[in-house]
């Protein structure tokens, strides 16, 4: 007997969810309170389009530098000038270069006066790196090489953009402005009564109210960390776009970035549904959230677990390497030391979100309306 009664109630609840998250979907797309949360959204998409301007830029000159010099150069041809050569021994090396700039200065001399000396500065190119020669009376002084933009480098300056401002910052606070006002801000529009009149299971409301605001989420910030993927492969040629993409696992990786996205936006939206239905004052629960997030590298093991950052960090596709000389906070905070298994990693922040969700359940059901102390 009990089964004929289970589909027709949950027939019901389903479509109760459906037309909650369509009633929600339209307030969060449209609200003008949440026009922020898509500049926010389209900051990196800028950031990256700027970055593929700019290199595109120097490596087209880095190309017409190579091709008007005397000689096709190579990097190991750019790395055999040493200061102390003399401009003889660099032409030989190098040929004459493209561009010369040469002016008369002065310096000191032993006696306490100055002379004056011919300064010549050389730039050469091998189409990637760049090679900068300044020479005082004939003798190389000083030798500068800026190297050229590589898949290796701009994948992990790609990667420092996903994990300190994209994760930490803009799916973080994204989140924060749509979960935290799917109650709090109907209380302050005073029209939650509206809901809670309506012949409708208060947790069935909360499950409509979550995944609407988890679709929203979801196409804001998976459409904007695909169009970073884009424009961060505009200033690849061609044949090194196919190369990353298809040999050095490019399109695993924006695959990967995307589904750390899509759990992130799991984790935090469970965590700021319920923290709009515990606290009125939104400052508190965030800035406590962001400092946990924040100090996250330093704790002990077992409180690391109660984060989301710690298993997004550990599914990020690319690690930040830490260059020598770094100093320990910053080494800790960059490096991910403590990783989790890929499907732990998934079933932590599945976690956090249940747990969440549990509670968002249980207060939702004990909330009572009263507009007069908001």
């Amino acid at each position: 007997m009990s089964t004929p009664m289970t589909n027709p109630m949950t027939s019901l609840w389903w479509a109760q969810i459906k037309a909650v998250m369509r009633l929600e979907l339209k307030k969060t797309f449209f609200a003008r309170r949440g026009l922020w949360i898509y500049v926010l959204a389209a900051l990196p998409v800028a950031l990256f389009m700027i970055f593929a301007v700019v290199s595109s830029r120097e490596q087209d000159s880095s190309a017409r530098i190579a091709r008007q010099g005397e000689k096709a150069l190579t990097s190991q041809d750019l790395r055999a000038i040493r200061p102390g050569m003399t401009r003889e021994e660099v032409i030989s090396i190098l040929g004459k270069p493209f561009l010369i700039t040469q002016w008369h200065g002065r310096r000191p001399a032993e006696n306490g006066s100055s002379v004056g000396v011919l300064r010549e500065n050389y730039h050469y190119s091998d189409g990637q790196d760049e090679l900068f020669v300044s020479l005082v009376d004939d003798k190389v002084e000083s030798v500068t090489i800026r190297e050229g933009y590589s898949q290796g480098q701009d994948s992990i300056m790609f990667a420092g953009v996903f994990q300190f401002f994209f994760l930490r910052l803009a799916v973080f606070f994204g989140c924060l402005g749509i979960f935290m006002n799917l109650f709090r801000g109907e209380i302050l529009d005073r029209s939650l009564h509206f809901y809670f009149l309506a012949p409708i299971r208060r947790e069935v409301l909360m499950a409509g109210k979550f995944l609407a605001g988890f679709l929203a989420t979801c196409t804001i910030f998976v459409t904007s960390e695909v169009l970073q993927t884009i424009a961060f492969l505009g200033h690849f040629s061609p044949a090194a776009r196919d190369l990353y993409l298809y040999q050095n696992h490019g399109l695993e990786h924006a695959a990967q970035y995307v589904g750390v996205t899509v759990l992130a936006c799991l984790g935090y939206g469970a965590f700021f549904l319920v923290a709009g239905m515990l606290f009125r004052n939104p400052i508190q629960p965030t800035a406590a959230a962001l400092l946990w997030e924040g100090i996250n590298p330093f704790l002990p093991s077992v409180l690391k677990q109660i984060s989301v950052i710690y298993y997004l960090k550990s599914l990020c596709p690319v690690n930040i390497p830490v260059s020598p000389g770094t100093s320990p906070l910053w080494a800790l905070l960059v490096s991910n030391s403590d990783p989790v298994a890929a499907p732990l990693a998934v079933a932590g922040v599945v976690t956090v979100a249940l747990l969440a969700l549990f509670i968002s359940s249980v207060q939702v059901r004990r909330m009572e309306i009263n507009y007069t102390t908001e």
